[in-house]
């Protein structure tokens, strides 16, 4: 079963260049997360379809690949509904969706609060929006990441928007998929 905390490792391990190859250690201190919380994410996510043993004859050939098919799949049409949004109160946090850096610049911003993921030490005030898992703001901030920060905005681009917002969010989400397959 996937948890959001997999969902996030996933987005981690597509920021990264494939050469770059992270232990699941230090996976875990990037994240924010538990080494065991790592190493039950990437059974699930080879259990799920979206990662894969480089030789499928062989099950002892590491490490995992990731299966950009079913990944894409998976982000664009079914994320939103096994993690839907819950938006809470006014809060100060770090900006998410249509206000993050990836996407503020295409959309004018409005009367109304922004999306933020709630956070005491966040840039922003806005309209609290639960992220993924609940270290997404504290990973961001202790160890920043601008290619993990767009994956995560942009999923929530098209987790919470409205149709143009997830149109838009979805294109650059496949330009960057496309990227880091190439």
């Amino acid at each position: 079963m996937l948890k959001s905390q997999y969902v996030v490792l996933l987005l981690k391990l597509l920021s990264k260049p494939e050469n770059l190859v992270l232990s699941q250690n230090q996976l875990a201190v990037q994240l924010c997360m538990s080494v065991s919380e790592i190493h039950a994410g990437f059974k699930s996510l080879r259990e799920a379809g979206l990662m894969q043993f480089p030789n499928k004859s062989s099950k002892e050939k590491l490490p995992l690949q990731l299966v950009y098919s079913a990944i894409e799949e998976f982000l664009l049409y079914g994320l939103k509904y096994v993690f839907p949004v819950k938006t809470g109160e006014f809060t100060r946090g770090i900006p998410t969706s249509y206000a993050a850096p990836i996407l503020e610049k295409i959309f004018t911003q409005g009367q109304d609060p922004i999306p933020v993921w709630p956070y005491a030490e966040g840039s922003m005030k806005g309209l609290a929006v639960e992220p993924l898992y609940r270290s997404v703001p504290e990973s961001l901030i202790q160890h920043p990441d601008d290619a993990f920060y767009d994956l995560l905005a942009l999923i929530d681009a098209i987790r919470i928007g409205r149709a143009r917002e997830r149109q838009i969010a979805a294109q650059l989400l496949q330009e960057k998929l496309k990227n880091v397959r190439t």
